[in-house]
């Protein structure tokens, strides 16, 4: 229950002295709804067109999802929820246990944002500033027994908590490589370290992306249904934050309708669309086949994914083709950071086991890769499709189990994730999401592409077997 000694939400809102502005009248009705105090008749028109509900509102809720544009102000109202959780109730605790809120992101940068306004508004009030018992890079410790921690989007690091509440910030951008789905694992992960909590609140925070995730489900199930217990608020820009120039706003429809209509009118993308279906890969994996040996009757093919060692991996396929069969044979990837001289080295060495001496990539840092393959005895010819015409080539397939795929993890994960995107001229293109990778999908896309054609008519393949 609420400490009535620092009272509501509103209380605490009102003690910051940072949200007494007119532009935060929407927020404070959000708030109203999520914490079950009531709203006002002249509120409920606002407060329909934000939630869908036509009822009023029947909180508390355990569970929100708040799907606003970018610049709306979700992350520092995210924070405030954070500090009230944490300084304003009080939870039962077994002797020693530590309770923890949870402030989840795509990586530790975009959580520290949220934590910086967190810590901010801890010392903004003197009672609550000395609850702070340590601040460090990972999270505050308060003395009430409260951690407030921040982590990336990693459902390996969320089990054994007792969570008084989490923030999961972008969760429709999460990217990682640990699982295909990271929202749901984290989100099955988190809320059984809520369930022993009454008053425990999970805020998942997001501009919206494309119609997939569990971004997209919580909207389907809960967005508009007056007896749902999961409240979703959805708000475009301007309606929850004023104060950003409606000009600027034109601006950004002017230039790209789709992209600003997610950014700032918080609709979910309809020319962005899944590539492949994770069956359809998952139908040409060769489970527990890791390697093939190489076979003096083979002739083999080779793409790689050239990178210069400080973000990007740099990737390798090597591949056969069986009648009308692409068949994987070898991958490789290193991940950043490396030695690029040390890695094309090892990579010639690996072409060399399997009598490959010229291989294709992509047109990276111009005569770089020339040059560095050339030191080892093998011709680098830039390959002349584009990725999204390697990607293209590649689903039928995918589609047609016409390929034999390693069991490889990251492989199936890059292939799975591609999106379909269509531009406002109709042209369209397959790329990873954004924050996403598909350095190693690349490497097999090219090296499938070369495979399926016949050796008399590689002209531009990805990459030709010793002669």
């Amino acid at each position: 229950m609420a400490n009535p000694a620092l009272g509501s939400i509103l209380a605490l809102m009102k003690a910051l002295g940072q949200f007494g502005a007119p532009s935060w009248a929407a927020w404070r009705v959000v708030l109203r709804v999520i914490f079950g105090l009531p709203i006002g008749e002249a509120e409920m028109d606002l407060y329909r067109r934000l939630t869908g509900r036509s009822v009023p509102p029947s909180g508390p809720f355990r569970e929100v999802w708040l799907i606003c544009g970018r610049r709306a102000g979700k992350s520092i109202i995210t924070a405030l929820i954070a500090v009230y959780q944490c300084t304003c109730r009080t939870f039962k605790r077994s002797a020693g246990e530590l309770l923890v809120f949870m402030v989840i992101a795509g990586d530790r940068r975009q959580a520290r944002v949220i934590k910086s306004y967190i810590a901010g508004m801890l010392r903004m009030i003197g009672a609550l500033e000395e609850l702070i018992e340590t601040d460090t890079a990972d999270g505050i410790v308060l003395k009430n027994g409260i951690r407030i921690e921040i982590t990336t989007a990693s459902f390996r690091t969320l089990r054994g908590y007792t969570c008084v509440g989490a923030c999961c910030d972008e969760i429709a951008f999460w990217q990682n490589d640990d699982s295909l789905n990271p929202d749901s694992e984290i989100l099955a992960a988190l809320r059984p370290a809520m369930a022993t909590q009454p008053d425990a609140i999970l805020v998942c925070l997001t501009s919206p992306y494309a119609r997939r995730g569990e971004v997209w489900k919580a909207y389907q199930k809960h967005y508009g249904k007056d007896d749902a217990p999961v409240l979703v608020v959805k708000g475009d820009t301007r309606t929850l934050n004023p104060e950003v120039p409606q000009a600027f706003l034109d601006q950004a429809y002017a230039d790209d309708p789709a992209h600003a209509a997610a950014e700032y009118g918080a609709e979910f993308r309809t020319d962005v669309e899944g590539f492949v279906t994770m069956e359809a890969v998952e139908a040409c994996r060769r489970r527990g086949v890791f390697e093939l040996a190489p076979e003096a009757k083979r002739d083999y093919f080779a793409f790689t994914d050239p990178s210069g060692g400080s973000s990007d991996s740099m990737t390798l396929a090597i591949a056969y083709l069986d009648l009308d069969r692409v068949v994987v044979a070898a991958q490789r990837e290193r991940t950043a950071p490396f030695d690029p001289d040390s890695v094309v080295r090892e990579f010639a060495d690996v072409m060399a086991s399997y009598r490959v001496s010229r291989v294709h990539g992509d047109r990276y840092a111009g005569e770089w890769p020339v040059e560095r393959f050339r030191v080892h005895g093998i011709e680098y010819r830039p390959a002349e499709r584009t990725k999204s015409e390697l990607y293209l080539a590649l689903l039928p397939r995918l589609n047609a189990q016409t390929i034999d795929l390693l069991d490889h993890d990251k492989t199936v994960k890059q292939l799975v994730s591609l999106e379909r995107r269509t531009a406002r001229g109709g042209r369209e293109s397959i790329d990873h999401p954004p924050s996403g990778k598909d350095d190693v999908a690349n490497a097999v896309a090219g090296v499938a592409s070369l495979a399926r054609q016949p050796k008399a008519a590689v002209a531009f393949s990805v990459v030709e077997k010793c002669l």
